[in-house]
């Protein structure tokens, strides 16, 4: 089956998105349109891991994976798509045999390149939605102005310690609404990476499903997306809240954008 024969077709196996079917939120025409979206995910690790998982499962046409790194022993505390066989390996070459075999008709357009200010207008390329899971805010802020470019809504995670956090940046859709750097404009002081200050590994889950689940939302119509808000969860503490993200006017990314 060609890339557009699957975007274009009805859902394949109805038995297989049954529960999805039933709801009626997305039924049958909402299960049309995941099997036509085409979705990418920066980085395939503790994040696009299980975000991935369950865009799979939800029977998105295309999933485009962008990761330039392998599978080492250390990710397998949270990145859950992978096995002890696989350390060695290319991120993206397993994953894609991972979700594949989890749902043979989506497509896994598998990219093992780097997310930089070089590539990412080509990796964006006919996306309908972008996916942020990767762990540093220089490719957290030129994923967020590739996202402005073209015109998309972004989905940006990010977790450390026992604390995570997941929100939609979409300002194409309204003057009021931000970007990621209406939030943060500038890489906080003495940001570290958790291979640094450490990272429960089922932390990494409960955001990465939050991830997938707005993509859903997103791409169905269901339900009030976090756009233009923030899901934050303290794993320690079992608490979460959800606070509103202003638009900035002097934003380094959007600020200049007409009113």
């Amino acid at each position: 089956m060609t890339a557009r024969a699957r975007r274009a077709r009805l859902p394949a196996d109805p038995a297989r998105h049954a529960r999805h079917i039933l709801l009626k939120e997305i039924g049958g025409p909402g299960q049309q349109r995941l099997a036509r979206a085409r979705v990418a995910i920066i980085g395939a690790g503790g994040l696009g891991a299980p975000a991935a998982l369950y865009l799979a499962a939800a029977g998105i046409g295309t999933i485009r994976l962008i990761d330039p790194d392998d599978v080492s022993l250390d990710n397998l505390q949270r990145q859950i798509l992978y096995r002890t066989k696989d350390v060695g390996h290319p991120k993206t070459e397993r994953a894609k045999a991972a979700l594949n075999a989890l749902d043979p008709a989506v497509e896994i357009d598998a990219r093992p390149v780097r997310a930089d200010a070089n590539t990412l207008p080509g990796l964006l390329e006919s996306m309908d939605l972008v996916l942020d899971g990767c762990d540093d805010f220089s490719t957290r802020f030129v994923v967020n102005q590739a996202a402005l470019a073209a015109r998309i809504a972004l989905v940006s995670g990010a977790v450390g310690r026992w604390e995570g956090q997941a929100g939609v940046f979409a300002p194409h859709l309204g003057e009021s609404l931000p970007c990621y750097q209406c939030w943060t404009p500038a890489e906080p002081p003495g940001a570290e990476p958790c291979s640094v200050t450490g990272i429960v590994g089922a932390l990494t889950g409960i955001i990465g499903s939050v991830m997938a689940l707005e993509a859903i939302k997103l791409i169905t119509g269901a339900g009030d997306p976090l756009t233009g808000r923030l899901f934050i969860h303290d794993g320690l503490s079992g608490r979460a809240r959800t606070v509103r993200v202003p638009r900035d006017p002097h934003c380094p990314a959007c600020g200049n954008r007409a009113q």
